[in-house]
């Protein structure tokens, strides 16, 4: 039976990054992960690394600041993944955040971001609104320019995948999770791959299987209760339409949300929605009101587009990612985004993520670091990853 110091169950793009950050650590490392590698939720985001402007909204400013670090540190450590792309605000009479609302949070965005170049913001003279071709102009009162950053979201997953690989961890894709027995000093793991099931022991184990975390937990002994969570499906639509030249940042005329308007690979890519589920048995799809939702906000802001039915005529491709939040009252919305740390005294070499987001998977890393090293101590570490490029 092979040994390892640390055990990762799922290849999204945390589950990755523990990895990469646990061999550069110089811990013996090993990740199964049940499909393709980044091949799930971490495929299927709004492909941003951003700060999350709306954030501020909700009170998230220790958030916020984390994104804004992490942004600077994968545009230079991926800058062939990772791209700065302007974000373009407008304002109209009835937006239910007017001018001065917009310009107060892009003036604590620029103070978060520590006099980053990509902090600063400006408004767009009127007469230089032409250029959005078929924005809406009636009513409008004013567009700012900000700047954020654009991935490929599986590009990187897989990228940081490979570093993690080439540090020595070994990486197990189509890999199916069967069992985890929790002993006193040390953790059992059985998993399915290639037809055969292989067990290893582990010092610790890392629950980062996503929205399947709970589902993780369900096999483990002796038995241990997961966090309450909801699943969000967040809808995409990406539409045979010329790429705008930047993102939209639009506020939903139906809601309180702001969904995004971006190109991507030279077509035009819409989302998102925050749809709650009752079951992830099935993979998630686009359901027709979200394609409602998000075409019809497009329209509201650009009236003389084709019509709603015309739109889904162009739709070339639809997809959505699950994102896990808290279980609250409150709409998915307004829950906060940071990532749940959860382990327990009955299981104390067992630690379960939940949620988290794209942009800040290193900061999540970092902090799992720091957890293992309470309960392994120390190793000699063999890399740096402030330093390693992601390519």
């Amino acid at each position: 039976m092979s040994s390892f110091d640390i055990a990762i169950i799922g290849g999204g793009i945390s589950g990755v990054g523990i990895a990469q950050y646990a061999a550069a650590a110089g811990y013996s490392t090993l990740l199964i992960e049940k499909g393709e590698i980044g091949g799930q939720t971490s495929a299927n985001s709004s492909k941003l690394i951003h700060g999350g402007l709306r954030y501020l909204e909700s009170g998230q400013v220790n958030l916020v600041r984390k994104s804004l670090l992490e942004r600077r540190n994968l545009l230079d450590l991926a800058p062939s993944l990772v791209k700065p792309v302007p974000f373009y605000i407008p304002v109209y009479q009835d937006s239910q955040r007017n001018p001065l609302t917009i310009r107060a949070g892009l003036s604590l965005y620029a103070l978060l971001s520590e006099f980053d170049p990509l902090g600063r913001f400006v408004s767009i003279p009127a007469v230089h609104w032409h250029r959005f071709n078929g924005l809406k102009l009636t009513g409008l009162k004013a567009v700012f320019q900000y700047w954020d950053a654009q991935t490929d979201d599986k590009l990187l997953t897989q990228a940081v995948a490979r570093s993690a690989q080439a540090l020595g961890a070994h990486i197990y894709a189509e890999a199916e999770f069967l069992q985890l027995n929790h002993l006193r000093e040390h953790i059992e793991l059985s998993f399915r791959h290639c037809g055969q099931v292989q067990q290893i022991d582990a010092k610790l184990v890392i629950n980062a299987a996503g929205p399947w975390v709970n589902q993780v937990l369900a096999n483990v002994e002796p038995p241990l209760a997961g966090v309450e969570i909801d699943w969000v499906q967040g809808a995409h639509l990406l539409l045979d339409l010329p790429a705008p030249e930047g993102i939209l940042y639009l506020e939903s005329c139906f809601d309180k949300r702001v969904i995004f308007v971006m190109p991507w690979y030279g077509q035009m890519l819409i989302g998102t929605t925050e749809t709650v589920l009752t079951s992830i048995d099935t993979p998630p799809q686009v359901t027709e009101s979200e394609t409602h939702y998000l075409l019809g906000i497009y329209r509201h802001y650009f009236p003389l587009s084709p019509s709603i039915e015309e739109l889904k005529a162009k739709i070339v491709q639809t997809y959505c990612g699950v994102r896990v939040l808290p279980k609250q009252a409150s709409s998915a919305f307004e829950r906060p985004r940071d990532t749940l740390m959860q382990t327990s005294v009955s299981h104390p070499r067992l630690l379960s993520l939940y949620g988290g987001k794209l942009t800040t998977f290193r900061s999540t890393s970092a902090e799992v670091i720091e957890w293992i090293e309470q309960k392994l101590g120390k190793r000699p570490p063999i890399a740096d990853v402030d330093s390693l490029r992601l390519t």
